[in-house]
């Protein structure tokens, strides 16, 4: 080999190592490829604002993280993706607290009927240290930690069997999530309870396994639960949220800059859907008049007062105090 050769040789090899090396110094720098899960559908709030997330995650890190978000149930019923978390089958979900409070009962209390008083409410119990007590208590027990608090709109029931008051609820069969939270005002108002997973609902209501269910209006949209039902009657019993939370090793993992630009971008994801649900939820009374859906007004009062009577907040693991400190909260807005 002439010198020349050998030179342009030693040259090639040279650029070449340049290239190849800040890799191989820095395996972080590889990309990391992450699963977000969740049940909502594709068209929902939820799920285009996980997507819009997951593209920013990628933008801020420099695409050292690749996120593929999956609606729909696709990864498992709520249940089964709140289990992948401390299983490893996902590294990102969005679930409401009423599945944290399977593992950690007191963050539940926030699905005592009538807790809160509307959306605004809401978000700020997110800013309070109440949130981040219970949030606290629930990562201390399962690892699992929050960063984000999404509006989910006001639970409110649908029917083909009408009622007005909370005693009319008796006996009726009604579909209601598979988590404690959710059953005390069907429960107080004598109903039978049938949990089923969320995929399954409209077939349930369609084949009449079930009389009526609960959701909020975005959902009953959404899910298109009002092509089965007759009845939409405004029950009001629990403003949801949707929690987004990162597994145990995904959060242990991430660099303090890392878990900076995730919570930001979360939360920043969380804002835009809130603002979409809270939107689109005044103006779907009217959009379900015109569908030709019956629209009940009920006594709120009644149904609360019968809640309650009836169940107490320790049946649920639920501490009073905590409601109480709730309660007191003043509104965002």
């Amino acid at each position: 080999m002439s010198l020349f050769s050998r030179g342009l040789a030693a040259a090639c090899l040279a650029a070449s190592a340049l290239i190849l090396s800040p890799l191989a110094a820095d395996p972080a720098a590889a990309q990391t490829k992450l699963k977000w899960a969740h049940v909502y559908e594709p068209s929902e709030p939820f799920h285009t604002a996980s997507v819009w997330a997951a593209g920013e995650i990628a933008k801020r890190t420099n695409g050292r993280y690749q996120i593929d978000v999956y609606p729909s149930s696709q990864l498992g019923k709520e249940s089964d993706l709140n289990q992948g978390l401390t299983l490893g089958t996902v590294d990102m979900i969005i679930s409401g607290s009423s599945f944290a409070g399977k593992a950690y009962p007191p963050i539940g209390v926030t699905y005592y009927p009538y807790t809160f008083r509307d959306a605004d409410h809401l978000l700020a119990y997110a800013k309070s240290d109440v949130f981040k007590d219970l949030a606290k208590g629930y990562e201390d027990k399962t690892g699992n930690h929050i960063v984000a608090v999404t509006y989910y709109g006001v639970r409110q029931a649908t029917s083909n069997k009408l009622f007005k008051t909370c005693a009319e609820m008796k006996g009726l069969k009604i579909r209601v999530p598979d988590a404690p939270a959710y059953l005390a005002m069907p429960k107080a108002c004598g109903a039978n309870i049938t949990p089923i997973a969320f995929a399954e609902v409209y077939l349930a209501l369609q084949n009449g396994t079930v009389d009526a269910q609960e959701n909020p209006l975005t959902t009953i949209e959404a899910k298109k639960f009002f092509e089965v039902q007759k009845n939409i009657i405004l029950t009001g019993h629990i403003v949801d949220h949707l929690n987004t939370v990162l597994s145990p090793s995904l959060w242990a993992k991430l660099s303090p800059e890392d878990r900076k630009i995730f919570t930001d971008v979360a939360q920043e994801a969380a804002a835009k859907a809130s603002k979409e649900v809270a939107a689109r939820e005044k103006e779907l009374i009217a959009v379900f008049k015109e569908k030709g859906l019956t629209i009940v007004e009920v006594d709120t009062n009644d149904f609360r007062d019968t809640v309650m009577k009836n169940i107490p907040f320790e049946s649920f693991g639920y501490r009073k105090a905590d409601w109480e400190r709730i309660q007191a909260l003043k509104s965002s807005m």
